[in-house]
Order: C-alpha cells, then structure tokens, then sequence
C-alpha cells in the first residue's frame, strides 16, 4: 500500500496486489520466449516476451493487445491518472503476437528482454510511485546500459531531467533537458504572423499530427516503413523542445502552436515517443512492431502495412500539420427486446413514428456496435464515440453488455475510443455508493480511453458559477485528478431560444452570448442564445453552452462535444454560430456535432471556425456518405486530413 498527495493536492491511495499467476512465479531471468501471456492466463506457447511496466490505474487492457496510459496530458493527476488505456497498449503488443509480463519487481527489470513503459500519471507523482517501489534506480540504469526499452508519453518524459508540470521532482535524468508546457501565446502570435484565423492554439494538444525525421535519423529501423505523410496521435499539454544537450537523441520533431518539439527519441536501443503507438492504427503498430521485432525477433502476426498518405515535399517535410479530425458516433441503448443496438434519434427521438394504434414506435436498429465500430476504424475513423444513451436511468457497473461492447472494441479497433452515458455518483438497488470516479475508472478498464460527461457537468457548472468555489467532488474534478484533463470530455446538448436582436436586454441580463441563428424561427426571429439541457434534452436549465464550456474548462474538462438539439438529425450542417462562440471563450479542443449530412457540412466547418474535430453518426450508419468521401472533400479543399 502506498499512500501520498499529488502535484494538485489530492490525497492518494494505492493498493497493489500482485495477480495470483504473478505471485506463483520467482523472479526469472531474461527470457525471449513464453508459454503464457502474464498475467492474464491464457496459453501462448513460444511467443516472445514483452516486459510490461505498468503500475498505475486506467486502461492497461490496451497496451496488451496495443498500449496505453498517456502521460503528460493534462494537470494534476495522480499515478494512473492519464488514461491512454494501458489495455490498448496491452492489446497492441497482442495484436503483433507478443506475449507479456507485467513488471512486479525490481529483479523484473533486471531480467527484461525488452522493456516497454506506457507511463501513468503526472510527471511528480509517478516519480513518487517509482521511487517508492525502488524502480528509480533500476530504470536508470538499465536505459543508461542501452538495454531495449520503449516509453511512450509520460515513458518519454521522464526520461529528462525535470518537468514544469512538478517543480522539484527529477526524473531519470537519461537524457538532459527539461519538459515545459505548451504556451499559448505562441499560437496567437503565430496566428497572427501566417495570418491564418484557424491556427489557434488549444491545450492539450488532441489529434493526428506528423512527424519529421532528423536528418541524422531517417534511417532508423523503428520508422522502417513509415513516411514523412504518415500521420500519429498526440494527447499532451506538456512537451520538450530539441537543445542542443538533447539534440542527438531527437529521431522526430512535430510543430504545434507555432514552434516544434521532440515527438521522439532514440539512441541506440533506447526508444521513447510523445505520441501513442497504440492510438495511432496501422502507423502506431508499425512503429511498436519494428522496435519490438529487432529486439526479440519476429511476433506471431506480421507487420501491418501503412497506408500511402499525401506525397512528401522534396526534401522531407519539416514542419507538420495537425489533421482536423473526423470521428464517428455510435448512439447505443437497448431495443424493446433487451439487445444493444445501435440508434439514431430526430432531434434526440430515437423511435419510428407511432403506429395508428398509438403504440410507440421500435427503436431504430442500425447495427451492431462492435461491427460498427469496427467498421469505421478500417474505413479511417479518426476516432469513434459509444454514447450509452440510456444509462442516465442505470448505473454503468450494472451495464455489463455496454462494458462488454468497449472490452471487445479496444481488442481490434486502434483509434482512441470515447464513451459516454452514466457518468455521476449513484447508489445501486443494494444500497451501495458509487462514485462518478469508479464509474469512469470501470469505463477505463474496460477499454475507454476519454469519457464523456453530460447532465452532470450541467449540475457541476452550475454549482462552480454559483459559489465559486472548486469542491473537488464533482464528477468532471474527480476524474481530472486523477485520469488528467485529456481523459474528461464533456457532451454538450443546448437548444435555440429565440430573441428579438442581438443586443436582447434579458439574455444580456442573465450573460448569454446571442449569435445570429442559422435560420429565423416561425416568427422571423433571426438571434438566438443556446440553453443548456439534461437528461437527453428533456429539462432546460438557466445556464448557457458557452457558461457551460467556460465553467466546465475552469473544472478540468479537457475536451467539448457541442451538440443542438435543433440541428440533430437534420443533415443542414453544424451549428457554426454556436461553435465559434464556444470557441471563443475557451482553450481546450472544441468537436462539432450534430447536423452533418454531406462531405461539405465537414469542410465548412473546418474552413469556417477553428474547429479541431467534427463527428457524425446517423450518415455513416446508413452509408449515405463514408469517411473516406468526407476526407476526400476536406483534403480538395485544403483541409488536412490523416490519410
């Protein structure tokens, strides 16, 4: 047990308890093969060993079948606190025919073949765990001695020296130099050099963004096969920028806000990558696979081919652009028949029409959500949302077949995952307590790796604007604490209330932002402010989507879903109006929702406001339009998209 106070003054708790198929084993030496994956049981005769260094909590079920935790993503985590799932890590090193060891003991590093470290956690506060667990030292000296290791986010990180996200805490001290945060006046000032409006600056950096090799490094077996247009996924607010004391160990720099920094790192065996291997589908795998193939031979699956993108300049792109993201949405609740379907709602009504006998229609039934799913990652979904849109009526530990839909997602689908539904304290049937935290946290397990936020974050944000005061316990600073900024994003569903003109004396009064609406109402009305709703829009509340935003950025939300109820299901296009208001009065990555019905509605929105993302459903359900028509559309038009 391990108990101590985070980088943001949180009080923490950690149990580890060795799994039994850990416990029964003595400490063994190195070895190259295995005949089981630990632990986890399950048989896998032969195969080559990973040594798996996770300890924190989150989603370690990815990095098994691909990798997971992120690191520096937000502010004020506790150890397991960033949550690129280590169960994606877990199903990537899986997905590429390896098997692993969990790392339990110092005499396991010691004994590591190849050592992998997704990295949990803030910078101090792993530290801390490190240390307490005697693994500083150890972890030194076997990077020190050039013995294979690869880090990943956070893992990369704390390879340096220090980091302004914990003044005071040292890492490892490998390489030299410190990590700093993502200043964004940078973006402003760089905005206002290319005279490019769109190029503002949003903390964490969320998204598919390049990489350009050092000239020194393009050769490098672990980029074997992957090009200056490949594209990778980044979710960090802290970053290293390239010295001189650290420039032989930068393999690749990416730019973001104006200037670059160290995306990677390598010198001889020792390999670390800000971005996520895991998250980055066919790319990712290509990276993790050679690295891994070079130190223990061929896996049992072979590598994955990545896929052409758009021509590299002559010479070698050295700065990169981040892609606009286009994500898929997969409506999921239960049919009168108890089965998880699928759904689509008509401004959030997801039944047929009624019969003549006035009985409720059926649920719309679009498909399976594991098929889905997994059909929109190979179409190249840059990412894709489960929104569990009954679960305001359950609580989640209770929704085994949700739970069972992200576990079987995160074994194939090599995109970030995003769920939502349900997250909030509730007691079940037996009495017992739950918080909005292990709520999330069992999300996480299960293959999640950002959660969604609804009705509550209304709740929360009316509290904060009410008092003032930050109390810690709601469900959006619960999960930031501990999972990071990066891990909370907060679904936003307002409606249209019409007013006269822009300058409408009561919604001044009450500090509504009024934006000219996309079409007047049955009475010419021409302006309207957006109200925020719970429970799936059925209650309006006093507060605002741009109050809402600001307050919910203010709690440690690290991402925005706008939605409207008017514009869902209507395939017009998004709410631009609303969009770039919200966008206006925050920092954090803003995804437009609701309303896309063609490939334009897309790049009119990219074009139109500095909008990161945009997400669909009901269009990609129907095959009324595919992802790769949608990028096509955007990258003709300039747009950047990842290939």
């Amino acid at each position: 047990d391990l108990e101590f106070t985070s980088s943001s003054g949180l009080a923490v708790h950690l149990h580890f308890r060795p799994h039994p198929a850990m416990a029964a084993q003595p400490a063994a030496k190195a070895q190259k093969t295995s005949s089981e994956d630990t632990p986890g049981g399950g048989a896998d005769p032969g195969l080559p060993v990973v040594h798996l260094l996770d300890y924190g909590a989150g989603n370690v079920r990815s990095v098994r079948y691909e990798y997971a935790t992120c690191g520096p993503c937000g502010r004020g985590r506790a150890p397991g606190t960033h949550t690129r799932s280590p169960r994606h890590s877990r199903n990537a090193i899986r997905a590429l025919g390896y098997a692993i060891h969990d790392v339990e003991s110092e005499s396991d590093i010691a004994a590591a073949a190849v050592l992998v470290f997704p990295g949990v956690g803030s910078f101090g506060s792993a530290v801390e765990v490190l240390e307490a667990r005697g693994w500083v030292e150890p972890l030194r000296a076997y990077c020190r001695a050039g013995r294979p290791f690869f880090g990943v986010c956070l893992g990369m990180q704390l390879l340096f020296e220090s980091s302004e996200e914990t003044p005071g805490a040292e890492g490892l001290g490998v390489i030299p130099g410190s990590v700093t945060h993502f200043r964004t006046a940078a973006g402003a000032e760089a905005a206002e050099a290319t005279h490019d409006g769109n190029l503002q600056l949003t903390v964490p950096h969320i998204g598919w963004n390049g990489v350009a090799f050092g000239s020194d490094k393009a050769g490098s077996y672990v980029l074997d096969g992957v090009d200056g247009s490949s594209k990778v996924y980044f979710v960090h607010s802290f970053r290293v920028l390239q010295t001189p004391a650290n420039a032989d160990w930068t393999l690749t720099t990416t730019s973001y806000g104006g200037s670059e920094y160290v995306s990677s790192v390598q010198k001889g065996n020792v390999v670390a990558a800000q971005f996520h291997p895991e998250k980055s589908g066919a790319t990712g795998l290509r990276v993790l696979g050679n690295f891994l193939s070079k130190h223990l031979g061929p896996g049992a699956a072979s590598l994955p081919a990545v896929p052409a993108g758009a021509p590299t300049p002559a010479g070698g792109a050295s700065v990169t652009l981040l892609a606009k993201r286009v994500i898929a949405a997969l409506d999921v609740r239960s049919n009168d028949a108890g089965d998880l379907v699928v759904t689509k709602g008509d401004q959030y009504d997801v039944r047929e029409a009624a019969d003549g006998d006035g009985d409720k229609g059926a649920v719309r039934n679009l498909g399976k959500p594991v098929t889905l799913a997994q059909r929109y990652f190979e179409e190249g979904a840059d990412e894709i949302v489960f929104l569990n849109i009954t679960s305001f009526r359950q609580g989640v530990l209770d929704d085994a077949p949700m739970l069972k839909v992200l576990e079987k997602a995160s074994e194939n689908i090599f995109v970030p995952l995003t769920v939502g539904g349900g997250i909030r304290d509730y007691t079940d049937a037996a009495g017992r307590t739950w918080s909005a935290l292990e709520v999330a946290a069992r999300y996480f397990r299960a293959g999640a790796d950002k959660v969604s936020i609804g009705s509550d974050a209304v709740y929360a944000a009316e509290k904060f604007r009410e008092s003032g005061q930050k109390t810690g316990e709601t469900s959006i600073e619960q999960i930031f604490h501990v999972y990071g900024r990066q891990a909370v994003v907060v679904s936003i569903d307002p409606q249209r209330v019409y007013v006269e003109k822009p300058d409408d004396a009561a919604a001044a009064a009450a500090g509504y932002t009024v934006v000219k609406a996309p079409v007047p109402n049955a009475d010419g009305k021409q302006y309207c402010w957006y109200q925020a709703t719970v429970k799936g829009g059925r209650e309006a509340r006093d507060i605002d989507a741009v109050q809402l935003a600001q307050a919910c950025e203010e709690l440690g939300a690290g991402e925005l879903m706008i939605n409207c109820i008017n514009a869902d299901g209507q395939g017009s296009g998004f709410e631009l109006g609303l969009i770039q208001a919200v966008m206006d009065a925050v920092t954090i990555p803003v995804i437009a929702s609701s309303g896309a019905g063609a490939p334009e509605h897309f790049t009119t929105a990219f074009n139109a406001t500095p909008v990161q993302a945009a997400l669909a459903a009901g269009m990609f359900h129907r095959k009324e339009v595919t992802i790769a028509e949608v990028k096509g559309h955007m990258a003709a038009a300039g747009v950047p998209v990842r290939g």
